[in-house]
């Protein structure tokens, strides 16, 4: 897509990582950037979005239809994320508006902490961590604040992407983990490099040791990890998420947890976000959660932006957009 720079607009819903808003600026789009201390109403991006012709928006943002009917005069979408579950890429589709996303840097940076909070609970360090600033450190107890050990045990992966593979790595690397998995299709990559095999989504729940989710959000995966999930897995299984919190019910994993159904769990994403400070998850010794910080590194979040802002330069340079989510809007252009 050609079009004069003077009348390129660029909508920043947050104040990103300033590679990606520097190769903008030497392009000689205009730029707004959004610096409050807050995210935007859905009524304040639309009313800003009407005068740009560009939206650089994270995964927080809500870009619906009622968001796209208002602004259906945008030439691009590009999301600072790998995931995309909060745009209507249907609608944005059928109104001619590319989406992209800013795929791969993210696997090792999110694969490192879905490792670490395997680690973490294991040994309950984020509990233990607590008890010290409460003065709880008193006397050694051989009995007490016993973790488990992860060698050779088995790792489920449900959905065995590219960050899932980089999880199965750590672990058969670090531990010496069989490593089974469920995907929609088969991860022959994975089966070659680390002996991955892929398995029912019942096989998986009741023989993983850790069961760790890698999917993305969709109609199919909302809400799959349930009681009756729960209740399926080892009462000594470790449920890691760090794709989205609504993959797990949350008061149904609180349940599992607080009645010795499964023995812990680590969360980088929670159900709903932010998590309340009262969440009862937050005291539990078995378990850590983290705010949602998978791709925060600085060199991720750097490419990240990199890959944001690239997808809209090389559209108004007129060349193809790099990670084009939705490749049929070509077709509608």
């Amino acid at each position: 897509m050609k079009k004069e720079t003077k009348d390129i607009k660029v909508l920043l819903s947050r104040h990103f990582p300033e590679r990606g808003i520097e190769m903008m600026r030497e392009e000689g789009y205009g730029l707004t950037v959004w610096n409050e201390d807050r995210p935007m109403t859905q009524k304040e991006l639309i009313r800003k979005a009407r005068s740009h012709t560009a939206l650089l928006c994270t995964s927080f943002e809500k870009i619906d239809k009622t968001f796209l009917d208002h602004c259906s005069h945008l030439d691009i979408i590009s999301q600072f994320g790998v995931g995309y579950d909060n745009i209507d890429v249907d609608q944005a589709t059928r109104q001619g508006i590319p989406v992209g996303n800013t795929p791969d840097v993210l696997s090792d940076a999110t694969a490192d902490v879905a490792f670490g909070l395997m680690i973490n609970v294991s040994r309950k360090m984020f509990y233990l961590h607590k008890s010290i600033s409460q003065g709880e450190w008193n006397y050694f107890r051989p009995n007490a604040n016993l973790g488990i050990e992860l060698k050779n045990r088995t790792l489920g992966i449900f959905g065995l992407g590219r960050i899932g593979l980089a999880m199965a790595k750590r672990c058969r690397g670090a531990y010496n983990m069989e490593v089974i998995y469920h995907n929609r299709s088969e991860n022959s990559e994975a089966e070659r490099e680390i002996g991955a095999r892929y398995v029912s989504f019942d096989d998986l729940v009741e023989n993983s040791d850790v069961l760790s989710v890698h999917a993305s959000l969709s109609k199919e995966t909302s809400g799959r990890f349930d009681k009756n999930v729960f209740g399926r897995m080892k009462s000594s299984s470790i449920f890691i998420n760090t794709a989205r919190g609504l993959i797990h019910n949350e008061e149904d994993l609180i349940h599992a947890l607080d009645n010795g159904i499964i023995w812990g769990a680590g969360l980088d994403v929670t159900n709903p976000e932010p998590m309340a400070p009262s969440n009862p998850l937050l005291s539990m010794e078995n378990v850590a959660v983290l705010p949602h910080v998978g791709s925060g590194t600085v060199e991720t979040r750097n490419k990240m932006s990199e890959l944001a802002a690239l997808n809209i330069i090389e559209l108004y340079r007129g060349n193809e957009i790099p990670n084009l989510v939705n490749p049929e809007v070509l077709k509608t252009g």
